[in-house]
């Protein structure tokens, strides 16, 4: 009797895998890759099959392995590896990849956009921005592509190249919301040159979709906003928090449920020996983590911190998170979550900062001290201690209604689904002022404040005192943003290379009525207002 051919094996494993059937799909897969060994597509369905079953080191091994050799075959899979690469946070499998691509001159346009999107979330800015430059030449007219290359230019800081591109796409596709979204971030709106009527035609549209209204909305609130037309700008906005919210599934009640699991472990594992700043190592690199809440200067400190010649600064990145999720071997969509706490008492933390400091090694170079600015670590500092006794964690603190007012105003992609509702705003950041009392009343001097207005206002003695707390001699350039030429990747990349200022008016006071809901659910759960605001403790 004939053996079943291995498309036909392939064929029975998907049925499995589409029916939730976890053992048996992974039996099928393994019989298809016992008759093909370099078979690249069962390896890739494993690494779903893994994922779905639970097994976070499995999963991330075969997407791996189907990355190592001959790329998958079928229609659309090798983008899924692009994006399965980056969902195990591998920078480097994914930048060797995409080296691949660019070598054959075959490769699709929408193969290097996709790569160029997923490098530049894992913040290796050079090489997207060469996928996505060769994508434009592979499809000079495709619209994803430009919008993809525009992006990585405006993060190179090259505006009036990237808005020259996103124009060029908007002449030809104008219902492509999320380009006016991008085109309205690049430049102050004025009077003479905005594009208001543009968007409120565009929002006018029939049948727009929940994420095109919402990018749109947003785009109007900006340029309304710029123009001093506040109303207008508020009206623009809700539409923009309604739409998103009507989209995302976020339960409020997941968040303090992930602070009591933080506050339980810590009372129990941070060693006293871990509650005070040691010294700087006298060789090896030195992890200096920034945290906060999103949208609170974390770019800002960044940036200054790479005027030092003896900083790298290597952007937003999710390699502690990756760490972690190895370790308790446990996927989840979010920077940390309960099960990861519940097995953190089983964790070896010693091997999770060794596996950080390895995969953040191909990143670095020779400076002494490196930035892994990613805000949400604040929900990992206590095990950044434990795993990097030695690593540097700056806090970033700012004006609870301003902080919380600018996550109002992000449209974020998979992330902060509790910035859409201004009760729901409240709360979490009352659960991260609540979770950072916690730590440094557990790990006592491990963990420097940074008060933003500090940083706008002194920025020269501000940065004197960071310096000195991480170890590093101060100089003049660590004052100036403009010291800084590396691409920026996150929701600042345009402001953060302008001159540090200091606002004398806050930007929420112009919707200080509408924002009522808010201030109320702050000043309730203990925030108050004092003579200039509210307190930014």
């Amino acid at each position: 009797m004939a053996q079943p051919h291995v498309d036909q094996l392939f064929a029975i494993a998907e049925r499995e895998a589409d029916a939730g059937n976890w053992p048996a799909a992974r039996a099928g897969y393994a019989r298809v890759l016992a008759m093909c060994p370099s078979h690249a597509d069962a390896m890739l369905q494993l690494s779903y099959t893994e994922s779905f079953a639970g097994n976070y080191r499995e999963a991330r091994e075969w997407a791996l392995r189907a990355a190592a050799g001959d790329l998958p075959s079928r229609p659309g899979a090798v983008l899924e590896l692009i994006r399965r690469l980056r969902t195990f946070n591998e920078a480097l499998a994914l930048h060797e990849l995409a080296d691949r691509l660019l070598a054959d001159p075959r490769t699709p346009a929408a193969l290097l956009a996709e790569s160029a999107r997923q490098l530049a979330i894992l913040d290796d800015a050079g090489t997207a921005l060469r996928c996505a430059d060769a994508a434009v030449r592979a499809a000079p007219a495709d619209p994803s592509a430009r919008l993809a290359q525009a992006q990585l230019l405006a993060h190179h800081g090259r505006i009036d190249e990237a808005a020259a591109g996103i124009e060029s796409v908007l002449h030809r596709h104008p219902r492509i919301a999320q380009g006016w979204w991008m085109l309205s971030r690049l430049r102050r709106q004025t009077p003479d040159a905005n594009h208001v009527a543009q968007l409120r035609a565009l929002l006018r549209t029939p049948g727009l979709g929940a994420d095109d209204a919402a990018a749109a909305a947003r785009a109007l609130h900006k340029e309304l906003d710029d123009l001093g037309e506040y109303e207008g700008a508020w009206q623009a906005l809700d539409l923009m928090c309604r739409a998103r919210r009507a989209s995302v599934r976020h339960d409020p009640r997941s968040t303090p449920i992930l602070v009591d699991a933080l506050v339980a472990w810590s009372g129990k594992a941070v060693p006293v020996g871990e509650r005070a700043l040691p010294d700087v190592p006298a060789g090896g690199h030195v992890p200096i983590f920034i945290i906060g809440m999103h949208r609170s200067g974390t770019t800002l400190l960044e940036q200054l911190l790479d005027g030092s010649p003896q900083v790298r600064a290597v952007g937003e990145l999710n390699d502690f998170t990756a760490a972690m999720r190895f370790a308790a071997d446990h996927h989840g969509k979010a920077t940390l979550d309960p099960a990861i706490v519940e097995r953190a008492a089983r964790i070896d933390f010693a091997q999770v900062g060794l596996r950080y400091m390895q995969g953040m090694a191909w990143r670095l170079g020779d400076e002494r001290f490196f930035t892994d600015k990613q805000p949400a670590n604040f929900l990992n500092a206590g095990f950044i201690c434990r795993a990097l006794p030695r690593a540097r964690i700056l806090h970033l603190v700012r004006d609870p209604v301003e902080t919380c007012f600018s996550n109002l105003r992000e449209l974020y992609s998979g992330v902060n689904e509790h910035s859409y509702d201004q009760r729901e705003m409240a709360a979490y950041f009352l659960q991260y002022r609540r979770l950072m009392a916690h730590w440094h009343a557990c790990l006592p001097g491990r963990i420097l404040d940074v008060p933003y207005s500090s940083l706008t206002r002194d920025p020269a003695g501000t940065m004197r005192n960071v310096a000195e707390w991480c170890g590093l001699p101060y100089i003049a350039a660590m004052s100036d943003t403009r010291s800084s030429t590396r691409a920026v990747s996150t929701a600042s990349s345009v402001q953060v290379r302008e001159r540090v200022t200091a606002r004398d008016t806050p930007k929420w006071m112009p919707y200080a009525s509408h924002l009522q809901p808010l201030i109320d659910a702050l000043r309730d759960g203990g925030i108050a207002a004092g003579p200039q605001g509210f307190a930014g403790g």
